[in-house]
């Protein structure tokens, strides 16, 4: 089993940044690529942005293209989550997600493990 705990949301104003942390603990973590996705009230969870184990290959919507970066820690069982220029319409409820897998997946049915979810409101 694997536990993954979000940290890092919070109440910002648009043009500002956060940055999102997600811990995993648990069974021996190899090979697990690493996804977050959100979900806004009355909206369905959506991708955000994936990672691959090495970190060497990640993945994005093209909402959040540019603007998001997600990355892995040395240890490898911390991934980030770096939002900038946050913008009213990313305010949600943002998931990490978890799988063995040795390609990036991008379809939240795919995922294994799930965080508690962080919320993260941005103002206009």
């Amino acid at each position: 089993q694997v536990q993954l705990v979000e940290s890092g949301g919070g109440l910002v104003q648009a043009g500002r940044s956060l940055r999102l942390a997600c811990a995993a603990s648990g069974r021996t973590f190899s090979s697990y690529i690493m996804g977050w996705f959100r979900q806004a009230p009355g909206n369905e969870r959506e991708f955000v942005a994936a990672i691959s184990w090495t970190g060497g290959v990640t993945k994005y919507a093209d909402s959040v293209k540019g603007r998001f970066t997600t990355s892995r820690g040395n240890a490898k069982s911390t991934v980030y989550l770096q939002m900038n220029s946050l913008k009213p319409e990313d305010t949600a409820v943002y998931y990490c997600a978890a799988r063995a897998s040795p390609v990036v997946l991008t379809t939240d049915s795919q995922y294994y493990y799930w965080g508690q979810g962080t919320q993260v409101t941005v103002s206009s």
